[in-house]
This record gives C-alpha cells, sequence and structure tokens, in this order.
C-alpha cells in the first residue's frame, strides 16, 4: 500500500466553467472544451452514498484475498470540491457508514478511503 503521506488523487478542473473531474483529462466533460488543468484533489471526504457487496465480483480482474471473500462496501465519497468519487469503502461495521467522515488511504488499483481519519491496514472488506 502507498505512503498515507504521498497520497493524492489526481484530478483536473476546467479553466473556462470551473467543473472538476476524475480522473484527470485535458477536456472539459461539461463546456467540451481542452481547458482543463491538472487539480490535486482533497483526502479528505465524506460518504455520500454506498452498497455491500455481498458475492465476489467476476474474476478476472477481481482477485480474491488469500483468507477468501468478504463482503465489503463500494460508494460515493463527496470531496469539498463538489465532485464525487466511487471507492471502496473500508470500515468496521457496516451500519457505521452512513454520512461517514472517510479518509483516503489507497488510490491503486482504485481509490479506496477508510471511515474516520485513521488509517488501517487495507487488504479485505469486514464480514457483517
Amino acid at each position: 500500500m502507498e505512503e498515507t503521506s504521498a497520497l493524492t488523487l489526481e484530478g483536473s478542473r476546467c479553466t473556462v466553467c470551473d467543473t472538476v473531474a476524475f480522473p484527470a483529462s485535458v477536456m472539459c466533460s461539461r463546456c467540451a472544451t481542452p481547458t482543463a488543468v491538472a487539480l490535486s484533489l482533497s483526502t479528505q471526504g465524506t460518504l455520500w452514498a454506498y452498497t455491500i457487496q455481498r458475492f465476489a465480483p467476476k474474476s478476472p480482474p477481481y482477485v480474491p484475498p488469500v483468507g477468501g471473500f468478504r463482503p465489503f462496501a463500494v460508494g460515493y465519497v463527496e470531496l469539498p470540491e463538489g465532485i464525487k468519487i466511487e471507492a471502496i469503502i473500508e470500515c468496521e461495521r457496516f451500519d457505521e457508514l452512513d454520512g461517514a467522515p472517510v479518509s483516503l488511504i489507497s488510490t491503486s488499483p482504485v481509490p479506496r478511503f477508510a471511515v474516520g481519519t485513521a488509517h488501517p491496514a487495507s487488504n479485505v472488506g469486514v464480514s457483517q
């Protein structure tokens, strides 16, 4: 896992209409102009919506963890920039997720956030 102090989500902001996008692009998805510039997005946000993945995804590309599949949360994290990022959500219990504050803990292969401000190890989901 990446070192938490170096984690960034690279997005972009349009210089014409101010639209923020993730992942980064030179084209603005709103005004369709090549006027977007790089923007490092916040690493803290609020869980906006989520679902629980209760069965193993298709493999490949999913690679089950050593201990086997365990249900995990997937959701949209709203960042202060106003954009919502789809991510895997690390948590102790699924009932703690509604509107929870989350922190970025990994960016590869997909964004991964943890509930609260702690940065726990990040390998598998949780069981309920």
